[in-house]
């Protein structure tokens, strides 16, 4: 009888579970992610600590379309934000982030060096970056590292319901071992071997059947109308490192770039909705 009722139980938590899973898909499903726009580059890092969670809460606040951060392991392979290998240029720290424990580096200022304002800000981990994010705001998480990293964040991505909008910025590495972790996981393909010629770069994110890509600035007098009538054709979105200027925005746009990394987006969001970009209401959970 006992056995009977157990089975029944675990029958119907199981039930459940794919009810709700379902249910929060169907939701997902029906967000509206956006086709253009700006990307803030770890958040808003002109005026605030990049790659903590005030400067990307801003940087969705501002209503960017994209927002981008970097993620590293630390010794004990916990997921943080930081943009360089060692700690001391944001933090007031020391070492290199693989060096060090998840619990040194929470001991770490990572916002006084920015404005005493920001004093004892926290590196964030990958979790508590997600857990602040809107729903329909593209995420543009650069991995730092290779196949470690790359299983864990997309391990991460669909444990929080995010496979909808977020992608990894990767090595071809990463982006393989993220692939064999969560074979739905967004690839943005971030192979610095060979990014700056862009036929081989073009060519071989066609190939891997990316779904993003991350142009560099070009070479001067290149012509990239050819390769990115390629990416369009393969249903490849475009993303531009980077600009600095709102005279640069609208011929980006015409060529056909969908999203450009800017460090200053609070500064360039107004020049956008002039090229009739809508700065984003983001969404967040219930």
């Amino acid at each position: 009888m006992n056995r009977t009722i157990n089975a029944t139980w675990i029958v119907s938590l199981i039930t459940l579970n794919l009810m709700l899973l379902t249910n929060v898909q169907a939701q997902q499903s029906k967000i509206e992610m956006p086709e253009r726009g700006l990307c803030a580059h770890r958040g808003c890092m002109d005026t605030h600590p990049e790659n903590t969670l005030p400067s990307l809460q801003e940087a969705a606040r501002l209503g960017a379309q994209m927002i981008e951060f970097d993620i590293q392991l630390t010794k004990d392979s916990v997921m943080v934000l930081m943009h360089d290998d060692n700690v001391e240029r944001t933090t007031t720290g020391k070492g290199n982030v693989s060096d060090l424990t998840y619990n040194y580096l929470r001991s770490l200022d990572a916002g006084v060096k920015k404005s005493e304002k920001f004093k004892g800000t926290l590196i964030p981990t990958f979790e508590e970056a997600l857990a602040v994010l809107p729903q329909n705001v593209w995420l543009n998480c650069h991995l730092k590292g290779d196949q470690a990293v790359g299983k864990a964040a997309a391990a991460m991505l669909k444990k929080s319901g995010r496979l909808h909008q977020a992608f990894l910025t990767c090595s071809e590495k990463a982006g393989k071992a993220a692939k064999t972790q969560v074979p739905e996981v967004m690839i943005c393909n971030g192979e610095n071997s060979y990014r700056k010629n862009s036929a081989t770069y073009v060519e071989a994110t066609i190939k891997m059947k990316a779904e993003f890509i991350q142009l560099l600035r070009p070479q001067a007098g290149e012509d990239r109308s050819v390769l990115i009538k390629s990416l369009k054709d393969n249903h490849v979105k475009i993303n531009f490192f980077y600009a600095e200027k709102a005279q640069e925005l609208a011929d980006l746009y015409k060529q056909g770039v969908n999203f450009i990394l800017v460090n200053n987006v609070g500064a360039l969001l107004p020049e956008t909705e002039k090229l009739g970009i809508k700065t984003l209401k983001p969404v967040y959970k219930n």
